[in-house]
């Protein structure tokens, strides 16, 4: 098992300097595509947090924000080619169905998260390609950037999004060096996959939470400024 920290009590006094102890809830952030604003937040739980990894778990029934067009649409009912081009906002939610468990490593241009049907019974590894992110006091800000990956338990994987990550280039969201910096990094990804590391090879798919953590709240200044970040 990857971590032990679905068996044992949290105690935040076990965190190296600079980092958050297991059990600790911190905002999870993406900030919108085309200028600064959070349109993404979630607030999670610390599973782990070192100088190689920050692992969180999202859970199930979490209040979060996501995006949605100004008259209240989903943003995925709507066409395509209008998709990144229509007036948003955002709205308060819940996480539905089962948790995530979230996977990044300092530095690195992607998180890779963990999905499960209910039961437990493992359904796949997600590559989410974005920026690396930013630590602050309160939790981890990134920047998605529309490219996929996903992996089944037999290794076998595929891209995903190819055709939103077309029209975020054509809608102005990203210019051609950006585009050419997520493929590189897709392509990165692609090798670990294929050469099986870490965190693939893990075993964080047996991985339980800790029932004592409970759900995370989102708080009202869920969009505040960092202080002080980085990386």
């Amino acid at each position: 098992m990857a971590d032990d920290g679905a068996v044992r009590r949290v105690d935040k006094r076990e965190s190296a300097p600079g980092h958050w102890a297991p059990g600790s809830q911190i905002l999870w952030r993406y900030r919108e595509n085309a200028g600064e604003h959070f349109h993404i937040v979630r607030p999670v739980t610390v599973v782990r947090n070192d100088a190689e990894l920050l692992a969180v778990w999202l859970a199930p029934g979490t209040e979060c924000v996501r995006p949605v067009l100004a008259d209240g649409t989903p943003v995925h009912v709507e066409p395509l080619q209008t998709r990144y081009t229509k007036p948003r906002t955002v709205q308060r939610d819940r996480w539905f169905g089962t948790g995530v468990l979230k996977l990044a490593r300092p530095g690195e241009p992607w998180s890779v998260w963990l999905f499960w049907e209910p039961g437990w019974q493992f359904k796949n590894w997600y590559v989410n390609l974005e920026e690396p992110g930013t630590r602050w006091d309160g939790g981890v800000d990134s920047r998605d950037h529309f490219l996929d990956i996903s992996v089944r338990p037999d290794r076998s994987w595929l891209w995903h999004d190819e055709d939103e990550f077309a029209q975020a280039q054509r809608d102005g969201l990203m210019d051609a060096q950006l585009a050419e910096r997520v493929r590189e990094a897709g392509r990165a990804a692609v090798k670990v996959i294929q050469d099986w590391g870490p965190p693939f090879s893990e075993g964080w798919q047996h991985w339980r939470p800790n029932h004592e953590w409970g759900v995370p709240s989102l708080p009202d200044d869920w969009d505040r400024t960092p202080a002080h970040a980085s990386p």
